[in-house]
């Protein structure tokens, strides 16, 4: 049914195109086990025999023009994927020895589909001669849906690439077919291979792990965002100046599925903007950051929940020193909503972008976690929340986490994310202070305890400043038990008395006034809890 096949009009030297059916496991279609989401493996494509090394210059079996123009060779493969296709289906590319760049093109059908009924969409990347096992050690870009062609080559690559030498062996194109309409999804990759000289690879310059900042203080910070190295419009230069701008101390850099930016800061770090880099592993099942792993690691994203891959995974994250971030996890694009459960969550990205009814509901369910953990005594999970900014007008920085840390460096930061201690808050603008006092003078701050007898009373105090004309609200694991308006000035302070036996917990919100029938208003912020107990 995949008809792949190299175009008929491409130059073929002897022994080159499309091996047949069936010299490939199971014929074209054949379905791998591969411990994780079925792929399908396609006919292998061939060029110049390597035992031959083609000339070095135009002139000979390629493409080149003149005496100086360097030797190249192209491919082109057609065929259509059927509905129901395995999440990755590999193509196969023997690359000869004297390559010294590899380019790829590809164009797929987007038919008209009637509502309700999904299109095509086709994702895009590339493994090397290591294989495409999980792991990724393979591994040399991947850019999704976002772009039609890309190069590599030793010394540079296409963002989302990782540039280095175009070594022999077999290589493979990974599609993803995202979606596939009724009717199939018909596409044609074009593979350009040119010939010389290896070249070198720059070591990359990857960004510090401390930056000066204030001793211990909240610091303020967006872990969700993407540059041109994935879906992203903006360049890492542009991220940056938009980050100070929006008054935040530190940003995580989070492209889809590749670390190809993790060494693309060069420059742009200084005293007072810390830069850590990471990933959002893109599963069909939910998205969820590596957030902060160590610099040039990628971790694998071709799995499903059914896979029973996750945990190990999530293990990988750690290992390099990473925070395990599901993200949007209500959100209702495909694939978007997180089904791989909590267990492995350091944190959990509650709120995304402009507030939104799924950011509601992911509020609500983060809180039922904290009702468990109380009950339980076992550990909670803190929220966080982020821009996810793509491009403008998403504004960097809307919302931010405000960490509690030691110092602006690296561990400080996620050892405070880690613990709890921090809030979400809007836009710089916004700034909360949140305690909890009983006992003999005892106190405790956000993401902490509280330990005091049952009937101690408690008094709760939340200061605001930056919120006009918006609402405060004191969640317990009862639900809310206190509201109080907040002055136009949009400074002010609420005071709240209640018991452990009473509130196991107390959290604060900040809302705006309700902009949707039967829904509380947007958030302006929130904090993590304060545990009350003996």
């Amino acid at each position: 049914m995949c008809n792949d096949h190299v175009d008929a009009g491409a130059e073929q030297p002897d022994g080159a195109g499309a091996e047949p059916a069936e010299n490939t496991p199971l014929g074209r279609r054949g379905l791998l086990a591969t411990g994780a989401a079925a792929a399908l493996t396609l006919g292998t494509v061939t060029f110049a025999n390597a035992a031959t090394p083609p000339p070095a210059h135009g002139n000979g079996n390629g493409t080149g023009t003149g005496p100086d123009a360097p030797r190249t060779e192209t491919r082109t493969v057609r065929g259509t994927l059927p509905p129901g296709a395995p999440d990755f289906v590999y193509l196969p590319v023997r690359v000869p020895a004297g390559v010294s760049e590899i380019r790829v093109a590809y164009t797929y059908e987007r038919p008209t589909v009637p509502a309700g009924t999904q299109g095509n969409a086709l994702d895009i990347g590339i493994f090397d001669e290591r294989g495409t096992a999980l792991g990724g050690h393979g591994f040399r870009g991947w850019s999704g849906g976002a772009r039609t062609e890309f190069f590599l080559r030793a010394d540079d690559a296409t963002p989302g690439y990782i540039a280095g030498p175009v070594r022999a062996g077999t290589w493979n194109i990974a599609l993803g077919p995202y979606t596939v309409a009724p009717g199939g999804l018909p596409y044609e990759v074009t593979i350009t291979l040119t010939y010389g000289a290896p070249g070198s690879t720059p070591k990359p310059a990857y960004p510090p792990e401390r930056a000066k900042g204030r001793g211990r203080a909240w610091y303020r910070g967006d872990c969700h965002l993407h540059s041109l190295h994935s879906d992203g419009k903006r360049t890492p230069a542009e991220i940056a100046d938009l980050a100070r701008a929006a008054g935040l101390d530190f940003i995580h850099s989070s492209d889809h599925n590749t670390h190809s930016a993790h060494g693309a800061w060069d420059g742009l770090w200084s005293d007072d903007l810390l830069i850590l880099v990471g990933e959002e592993i893109t599963t069909r099942n939910g998205h969820v950051l590596a957030l902060s792993t160590d610099p040039g690691t990628l971790i694998d994203w071709r799995y499903r929940a059914r896979d029973n891959r996750f945990g190990h995974f999530a293990r990988e994250v750690r290992k390099a020193g990473g925070l395990v971030v599901p993200a949007h996890p209500h959100a209702t694009c495909i694939g978007c909503n997180w089904k791989f459960g909590f267990g492995e969550a350091d944190a959990v990205e509650v709120w995304n972008g402009p507030y939104t009814p799924d950011d509601e509901v992911s509020l609500a369910d983060w809180d039922n976690t904290l009702v468990a953990a109380a009950r339980s005594g076992k550990p909670w999970t803190p929220a966080m929340g982020n821009s996810d900014a793509h491009k403008a007008p998403d504004a960097i920085g809307g919302p931010q986490t405000v960490v509690l840390a030691d110092d602006l460096s690296r561990t400080s930061i996620l050892a405070g994310i880690r613990a709890g201690h921090s809030y979400v808050a809007e836009s710089a603008k916004v700034s909360l202070s949140f305690t909890a006092s009983g006992g003999r003078g005892k106190q405790a701050g956000i993401g902490d305890r509280l330990r005091v007898a049952a009937a101690d009373p408690v008094t709760v105090r939340l200061d605001v400043t930056g919120a006009p004309s918006c609402t405060a609200h004191f969640v317990t694991d009862q639900g809310t038990l206190h509201t109080a308006p907040l002055p136009a000035s949009g400074t002010g302070t609420v005071e709240w008395t209640t018991t452990p036996q009473y509130a196991a917990y107390v959290r604060a919100e900040v809302r705006h006034a309700p902009t949707l029938p039967d829904l509380p208003g947007p958030l302006a912020a929130f904090t993590n809890p304060v545990f009350l107990c003996e």
